[in-house]
């Protein structure tokens, strides 16, 4: 299952890496003017078109295009592709798995300028990636949602890559939307106006679980700004993200702290035009970052 938007780039690449595996493609697109609706038929995939509003609602537009005779579902992005021993994994899995186990986490690694991120903590980022159909939904979220599964989950062996192709220009046109999105959430957890809904735990259930635990109760409570510095030095000295090279402080540095500053500035502009103009939080964000709730 693949969401897509202008994926022509990217597409060809992660459907060979799955379609081995896969009984059934589905991808979902939200309007692309590429070529990307025409190599997913030619992997043989089932394409729908869906208008974007967030990930979670066009998660469950494309869940609800999968057969009903499917026993799992995976969730890729069009820039990412299986490496050959998670695809060995995921097929020992699929043909020896027992009814007790609902998810699966892939272990994701991230490439930035075709340089694979060793350092910094963001290795392995285990996400969960497949699920046993009907076990599986997504956080209502504007932004990093996860997928949560009732039952027990495994971790597979091998790699699910995450290399992006496009330009830099493109990475931070991209991550400046992805700032809007997730300062509305981190609004969301001060002022309470949409559903709250959330993976974090501390109990170590997984990785997921805690990592948003820490965000939403120790990261977001610290002071803006300063929590994006704090954050990039953990990566990049404590976690060693300098060993990365060129493209790894480029990496680090603009996903680290750059994105994480633009997040607390539009959650700052948001309050702004709270208090100077007197209106709603919803109201504000509508006039700031141009999303209707």
């Amino acid at each position: 299952m693949v969401l897509t938007y202008n994926e022509a780039i990217h597409l060809e690449r992660c459907m060979a890496s799955v379609i081995d595996l896969a009984h059934e493609i589905v991808v979902v697109d939200c309007g692309s003017t590429d070529d990307t609706s025409k190599i997913a038929r030619r992997f043989g995939a089932s394409v729908f078109h869906n208008p974007w509003v967030n990930y979670s609602t066009q998660f469950k537009f494309a869940v609800s295009k999968v057969n009903s005779n499917c026993k799992w579902i995976m969730r890729l992005d069009a820039d990412e592709y299986l490496t050959e021993e998670l695809k060995v994994s995921v097929s020992d899995f699929l043909i020896n798995t027992s009814d007790g186990i609902s998810g699966v986490f892939f272990r994701r690694r991230m490439a930035f300028m075709g340089r694979k991120i060793i350092y910094g903590g963001v290795f392995p980022a285990e996400m969960l990636r497949l699920f046993r159909a009907g076990r599986g939904s997504i956080e209502c979220r504007w932004m990093d949602e996860h997928i949560k599964v009732e039952g027990k989950t495994v971790v597979l062996n091998g790699e699910l890559i995450d290399d992006n192709l496009n330009s830099l220009t493109w990475w931070i046109d991209k991550h400046n939307k992805y700032a809007s999105r997730e300062a509305i959430d981190m609004l969301n957890l001060q002022f309470g106006f949409m559903e709250y809904d959330s993976v974090a735990s501390m109990s170590g259930d997984s990785q997921a679980s805690l990592k948003r635990w820490v965000k939403e109760k120790v990261y977001s409570r610290m002071p803006m700004g300063f929590r994006a510095f704090a954050y990039f030095f953990y990566r990049y000295v404590i976690r060693l993200g300098v060993l990365d090279g060129k493209e790894g402080a480029m990496f680090h540095f603009l996903q680290g702290f750059w994105y994480r500053y633009l997040v607390d500035c539009k959650v700052y502009e948001v309050k702004k035009c709270m208090r100077e103009q007197s209106v709603g939080i919803k109201a504000a964000i509508k006039n700031v970052l141009n999303i209707e709730l």
